[in-house]
């Protein structure tokens, strides 16, 4: 028998398959789980010249409570932006076009992908 995945698994388990999707279609991964004092940021990658900053958001389960990109609310999002005006700063990004995108994955307990939904420009 299976086992059920812990948060801590699941979350990384959503990042491993947002990013395999995203490789599939041709993006170039430059971070995986930035970290600065304002927050972190699951996947930074580029699409073309465009910086493209990635929140992955993963559930185990029926989507009863609301779907995975519903929970990524305006106080998340705001988090975000700013870890990404601080990675921009930092790495002399300004140059680029940025983007925020967000993947929702619903996986079964056991960690089998159900479904993943890549919204384009989310916020």
């Amino acid at each position: 028998m299976n086992k059920q995945l812990t948060r801590k698994q699941l979350g990384a388990l959503g990042e491993e398959l947002a990013w395999t999707y995203l490789e599939e279609q041709h993006y170039e991964l430059i971070e995986k789980n930035w970290r600065c004092r304002t927050g972190e940021i699951d996947l930074i990658v580029m699409e073309d010249s465009c910086l493209v900053f990635v929140e992955v958001r993963t559930r185990s389960g029926s989507p009863l409570f609301g779907t995975p990109q519903e929970s990524v609310n305006a106080k998340k999002q705001q988090q975000v932006m700013e870890t990404a005006q601080f990675y921009v700063h930092r790495y002399q990004k300004q140059h680029l076009q940025l983007r925020f995108d967000v993947i929702s994955i619903i996986t079964t307990k056991t960690g089998t992908q159900v479904s993943l939904n890549h919204l384009v420009n989310a916020f």
